[in-house]
């Protein structure tokens, strides 16, 4: 009698090598993370170019939304990707099926209901995310128009997990493409030719945002895996408490580094007021050194994306060798981005700041201060969310909800409260190497205790050779 076969056979997650594979799944998940950035980075050019810094300050107030938009995105999105992949190493395709029509109804609820509540609290929101009398009207010029591409950010960004899962990674990358090449293009039209301000550039944003969503939409009737079917889309409880366990740990990250980006606002327009900079300056430096960093976290948080399918099939299919070595390659990609960001930030931080508009000889002072000192760790920021995401797709729910949290919550949040009552303005920035560095450590520490669990794992699966 033949030995049963293993759930990694005749399926390329399980059985191609390993890096050909993260390239093919990871590059176009890199791209479409990036190109997401790309909305709110185009954005913050133009604004910047065309309103100034009062345009740039006003974009970071309502950055704390789209932060929110997304972790919406990613509790359900990439809960889903992970039990799909999941089902699927395990041969349970039923049960597969019930995940994606779930989730696909599930997204389409939250995104509903997070813009009606934006819509209702709008003022309120911008208050308590930092905005200024000065930065207030153009704050609510630019929300009242985005806030209706919210339902489509939504949608198209949590879906993107599940399409790469279905061996589909170009598509999720092109629906990106398009979308911020579409983005660029209209911010240009509108706010040049057309004069239309930062109205404008929330309108390119929302036609933009269409787009992608609509590619997405495309997709599904040609979804790979298995037919998925209108009876089928409909929540079903004990499905959406799995995807929603699983997306905790993104979320739980994503929600935190909202709350930790709120309160970073608030604390520099206070500091700032008691400093030579005033208010405004440290808001609109934010703003622009938060958006050029966030191009390093898209380009990880993509690595970590493409991963997933990767770990989590092959740990359905009890691969933990794989499952090992899919990380360690990922976390050496990681750690070569980050040193190139890191040089860059810290040789060129007047010429990136001068990409979002100019300023007066205090703004450069300041922003290139801010710029080499709060990401002076940044070469080491790929490590925690690519630990997070081998968490999440391994099925470690506790522990990826303890990392998520961290680097924000645990770290950062606590030194952006403490450190500026000793040191004032300066104390926010090296609140940020010292969160980065001390997560990087407890991230290593715990990926490396699990590799040993996985490795008992493997030696009790291994036959024991029966002595005769």
């Amino acid at each position: 009698m033949k030995p049963a076969a293993s759930p990694a056979q005749g399926n390329p997650l399980g059985t191609a090598p390993l890096g050909p594979l993260i390239y093919k799944f990871a590059v176009p998940s890199i791209i479409a993370m990036l190109v997401g950035s790309v909305y709110n980075i185009t954005d913050q050019i133009f604004i910047g170019q065309v309103v100034g810094m009062l345009g740039n300050a006003a974009t970071n107030v309502v950055f704390p939304l789209v932060g929110l938009s997304i972790a919406m995105s990613q509790l359900v999105g990439v809960g889903l990707a992970a039990n799909f992949n999941l089902s699927l190493g395990a041969k349970r395709e039923e049960e597969a099926k019930a995940f994606v029509g779930t989730g696909l109804a599930l997204l389409t609820l939250v995104g509903v209901l997070f813009t009606v509540v934006v819509l209702l609290l709008e003022v309120p929101i911008l208050r308590l995310c930092g905005a200024t009398d000065t930065a207030l009207p153009y704050a609510r010029a630019y929300l009242s128009i985005t806030v209706w591409g919210m339902p489509f950010v939504i949608f198209a960004n949590g879906v993107y997990p599940l399409i790469r899962a279905d061996r589909s990674p170009k598509v999720a990358m092109t629906s990106s493409l398009v979308g911020a090449g579409l983005n660029i293009f209209l911010d240009w039209l509108f706010l040049f030719p057309l004069g239309l301000g930062i109205r404008g550039a929330a309108i390119a944003t929302v036609i933009s945002q269409v787009v992608s969503f609509g590619i997405c939409l495309a997709y599904f009737p040609k979804f790979k895996a298995f037919p998925i079917e209108k009876t089928s889309l409909r929540l079903q409880k004990p499905f959406a408490v799995r995807i929603l366990k699983l997306g905790t740990a993104s979320f739980a990250n994503h929600m935190v580094m909202t709350l930790v980006n709120v309160v970073l606002n608030n604390t520099l327009v206070h500091y700032g007021a008691l400093s030579v900079y005033g208010s405004d300056i440290p808001l609109a430096v934010a703003g622009v050194v938060g958006k050029v960093n966030a191009i390093m976290v898209s380009f990880v948080v993509g690595l970590a994306h493409g991963c997933q399918p990767i770990l989590s099939f092959n740990m359905g299919a009890k691969n933990y060798r794989r499952v090992k070595g899919t990380l360690k390659r990922a976390v050496g990609v990681g750690l070569v981005f980050s040193f190139t960001a890191f040089a860059l930030f810290q040789l060129f931080p007047h010429e990136i700041l001068s990409i979002f508009g100019s300023g007066d000889a205090l703004y450069y002072q300041f922003g290139e201060d801010y710029m080499r000192i709060y990401l002076f760790m940044v070469c080491l920021l790929g490590v925690q969310p690519l630990a997070v995401n081998y968490f999440t797709s391994v099925g470690d729910v506790k522990q990826g909800i303890f990392l998520s949290i961290s680097r924000q919550g645990f770290l950062l949040l606590p030194l952006l409260v403490i450190m500026p009552l000793i040191w004032g303005l300066d104390g926010v920035l090296y609140a940020g190497p010292i969160a980065d560095f001390l997560a990087a450590v407890l991230s290593l520490t715990m990926v490396l205790r699990n590799f040993k669990k996985l490795d008992r794992l493997a030696a009790e699966d291994t036959p024991k050779e029966v002595t005769p």
